[in-house]
């Protein structure tokens, strides 16, 4: 059977890597959260105190970044620098920082060719920001997930309460805004959809449903692929 490379685009909290991880484990693909690795470029940066703005300083950073995703129990960990830092990228400080981060021309020409070089054999499932449009833009299937933002407000502030994180729902709804428009509207692969993207709402889908929208694809495409 032919291995297809698929991309998931979408906004924060969308759901975007959930159905990733459910689409590579159901056919068998590699599954990478580029946001993940995002997240772990901010988390150095902060932890080192590496200013966003000084272009050297940033280009000696990245070079001593090495993200890489291990397999335990069954979940997909993000690796910095040998440490697992799955846990600490998801606080809500570096959330705060991540999309500012991200758009760092530089940062994102140094993930892209990492991304790129994952991708390059195909059987692979990517979720990001620019995935379709930017990192993959001949992917076989590209899809487009997204959600209304009060329900992806909900989402994320639930996510965070089950984590122990005491925050307010309306912080929350703000950090989404910012980083949606931040994404949107940066010079650098802003977030768009891929003119040949699928969209996907899944506002009111559950986990299976929107698992199967994507499935249905992704097999249509594979076979049209042989």
């Amino acid at each position: 059977m032919s291995k297809i490379t698929i991309s998931i685009d979408g906004h924060s909290s969308c759901g975007k890597s959930t159905l990733a991880k459910d689409l590579a484990k159901e056919l068998h693909y590699a599954y990478v959260d580029s946001g993940a690795m995002y997240r772990a470029v901010t988390l150095f940066f902060l932890e080192n105190d590496v200013d966003p703005i000084d272009a050297p300083i940033v280009r000696n950073a990245l070079e001593n970044i090495e993200i890489r995703f291990q397999v335990l129990d069954g979940q997909n960990h993000t690796f910095l620098n040998g440490e697992d830092v799955e846990d600490e990228i998801r606080e809500m400080y570096v959330s705060d920082y991540v999309s500012p981060v991200a758009a760092i021309p530089a940062v994102r020409r140094s993930l892209v060719r990492q991304q790129r070089e994952m991708g390059k054999a195909g059987g692979i499932v990517m979720d990001g920001r620019d995935i379709g449009t930017v990192v993959f833009p001949g992917a076989e299937l590209k899809i487009f997930l997204t959600a209304d933002v009060d329900i992806r407000t909900r989402r994320r502030y639930d996510e965070l309460r089950a984590k122990g994180v005491d925050i307010d729902l309306a912080l929350v709804k703000q950090n989404l805004l910012e980083r949606d428009h931040i994404d949107s509207n940066r010079a650098d692969s802003p977030l768009t959809k891929a003119k040949d993207a699928v969209v996907i709402d899944n506002s009111y889908l559950n986990r299976t449903q929107q698992l199967q929208q994507a499935l249905k694809l992704a097999k249509e495409r594979i076979r049209l692929s042989e």
